[in-house]
């Protein structure tokens, strides 16, 4: 996946509002899974608003570079991020 920042920001736009999975390394070979609500996307990052019922935090907040990384995967339940249609 030799994706640029431009195209990762591009395939986030096109699924704002839809609700997202995310696989996070939580460090110390942890990984963390989380999913919620794609709700913004800025110059620099991208929010998820999670279940407050479900989560003790309200928002998360990943930088493109972390999706390029892949230190942080983004998947749209039914189809990954990657194939989404801008």
């Amino acid at each position: 996946m030799a994706k640029t920042l431009a195209e990762i920001k591009q395939a986030l736009e096109a699924n704002v509002g839809k609700k997202v999975t995310i696989q996070a390394n939580g460090g110390r070979k942890k990984m963390i899974e989380r999913s919620g609500l794609l709700e913004g996307i800025y110059p620099s990052v991208f929010t998820v608003k999670l279940d407050k019922d479900e989560y003790s935090i309200e928002r998360l907040s990943y930088s493109y570079t972390d999706v390029l990384t892949e230190t942080v995967k983004l998947s749209v339940p039914g189809e990954p991020l990657e194939e989404a249609q801008p």
